[in-house]
């Protein structure tokens, strides 16, 4: 029996890392499941549509309201589970706050409790160690339906070496596995 293909939506936020989810995303096409890609306006500094509609095969999410009459609800019924990566300090704390001001943040309020959301959070080390970053990680931490593949140590995109470099594309999909797997 041939397994069912599984939908991924990948949200891509504002992060020099954002050149990892391009690899994530070709990953995932690679193993079948079907993926579409939500991204900040921010993140549009980083990576071009062009590039995760050529990758995913899919139409590139950024607006609200640029494809479809309440993008953030089809969104959340197509999709099995939702990975969030790079998730900047920005996003982080909107998402543990509920503030929904933009298409990913909206999107991923409007998922149903019971999909599982993978956030790999990428920043400067000390953005990760702020006071505030850390208990709106916390709050995430307590509620199941997160998953958090914290940070890494290594070289930074500000030249130094510390906490902050998001986990590799294939750690990342390891663990979408095992997930849809539960």
């Amino acid at each position: 029996m041939a397994r069912m293909r599984k939908n991924i939506v990948v949200g891509v936020c504002a992060g020099i890392s954002s050149y990892k989810s391009c690899y994530l995303v070709s990953l995932l096409r690679k193993e079948n499941f079907s993926v579409k890609v939500v991204m900040t306006p921010n993140a549009l500094h980083f990576v071009t549509p062009l590039v995760f509609e050529t990758l995913s095969a899919n139409p590139v999410y950024v607006d609200m309201f640029e494809r479809e009459h309440l993008t953030h609800i089809s969104l959340a019924e197509w999709c099995d589970l939702c990975v969030i990566a790079p998730l900047t300090a920005n996003t982080l704390s909107k998402i543990a706050l509920g503030i929904s001001d933009n298409l990913l943040t909206t999107f991923t309020c409007a998922l149903p409790p019971s999909k599982r959301i993978i956030l790999v959070p990428a920043m400067n080390e000390n953005m990760w160690k702020n006071s505030i970053i850390q208990k709106n990680l916390k709050e995430l931490k307590r509620l199941k339906r997160f998953v958090i593949l914290e940070p890494k140590r290594g070289r930074l995109a500000c030249r130094k070496h510390g906490v902050g470099r998001m986990a590799e594309p294939e750690e990342i999909l390891a663990k979408i596995k095992a997930i849809l797997k539960e």
